[in-house]
């Protein structure tokens, strides 16, 4: 496994970070468990979180796997989005409903997530902070002294920012310097292959301010693995059909198997999986400090970590980009956003 800085900070992370959304959804505390184990056997020491995954469970289940490995884990949350109804977990539908100060990034909110977060994950300190998403309701100034006073007592060392677009992760650097306040180490945008908004901007951006880029969905909600066919859709995958149909829709498309057909001949004649593909191009990137990538068994925490340590050259990159579809503002992000900012 390779390590880079975080961002702008003197911390080495795995390039292949463990995205843990998964945990209490999908896997129950023993699977969970048993993955987190294996992925720090396998030299990642990276893991993303956030409080509104499975209501709390996946923050649970990783203070609980690491209660006496705690100095070998940089563990990444998030705060700050309003948790949504989803049609198999009533919990988080209640949760929206507890209150009118039960989500954004107002001082408040925040303050009382991190000593939750912190509560859950059985630790004194989280390692990295992030904004789950910009609250437009509350100006930064308000949320950025929050999140300064917070590393100031110790209970986060590092902040970051996710869904953010380039000028809103700019404002922030820039209100962060007027005061002297902390500022924004990392951020985390969808990004891969084929969802590369990020390159029209915050790419640019991260390359000005030393910010380290983590990006989530890598693979595209697994649809970079290859394993999705035409005539041929696996049972049980995010694009699978069931609470993502969307998703489905989006990437299962004609014009997109053509896509995958063409990336898979050119790393068949390179020699590497799609899977190596995937994250090389995206560790390609100066600003990427690490690919964050969900994991529900060894068996993918194994095909992860063989995309650290592939470097493509200029010339291949030209040519896997000639290969790609062309960018588009349909990100998770932004349909987050939307829903978010819908009165």
């Amino acid at each position: 496994m390779n390590y880079r800085k975080l961002g702008s900070s003197g911390i080495l992370v795995s390039e292949i970070g463990l995205g843990t959304n998964n945990f209490g959804r999908r896997l129950d505390y023993s699977e969970s468990e048993e993955v987190i184990n294996h992925a720090l056997d396998s030299e990642i020491n990276l893991l993303d979180t956030a409080d509104m995954y499975s209501n709390g469970l996946s923050e649970e289940y990783i203070g609980k796997a690491i209660k006496n490995k705690r100095d070998q884990v940089i563990i990444a949350s998030k705060g700050g989005m309003n948790p949504m109804p989803s049609p198999t977990d009533t919990k988080v539908a209640q949760r929206v409903n507890e209150g009118p100060n039960k989500s954004g990034l107002s001082s408040v909110h925040l303050k009382r997530s991190v000593e939750e977060s912190l509560s859950r994950l059985d630790t004194d300190y989280i390692d990295l902070y992030q904004t789950h998403i910009f609250d437009p309701y509350t100006n930064q100034e308000e949320t950025l002294r929050a999140l300064d006073d917070l590393i100031s007592e110790g209970k986060i060392r590092y902040i970051g920012c996710s869904n953010y677009m380039a000028w809103e992760l700019v404002e922030g650097i820039h209100i962060s310097k007027r005061y002297g306040w902390s500022e924004f180490t990392t951020i985390q945008p969808e990004f891969s292959m084929f969802e590369r908004e990020p390159e029209s901007e915050l790419v640019h951006a991260c390359d000005k301010y030393n910010v380290g880029i983590l990006p989530y969905f890598p693979l595209a909600s697994g649809f970079l693995t290859g394993k999705y066919k035409r005539d041929s859709i696996p049972e049980g995958g995010r694009l699978s059909g069931g609470g993502h149909s969307a998703w489905s829709e989006k990437w299962l498309t004609e014009e997109n198997f053509n896509i995958i057909e063409n990336l898979e001949k050119w790393a068949s004649n390179k020699g590497i999986t799609m899977v190596q593909l995937a994250f090389a191009w995206l560790l390609a990137k100066k600003s990427v400090s690490s690919v964050i990538a969900g994991a529900t068994s060894k068996d993918q925490i194994d095909s992860n970590i063989t995309g650290s340590g592939i470097n493509l050259n200029e010339e291949e990159i030209i040519e896997i980009n000639n290969l790609l579809p062309k960018r588009n503002e349909a990100g998770v992000g932004n349909i987050l956003r939307r829903i978010q900012n819908t009165p």
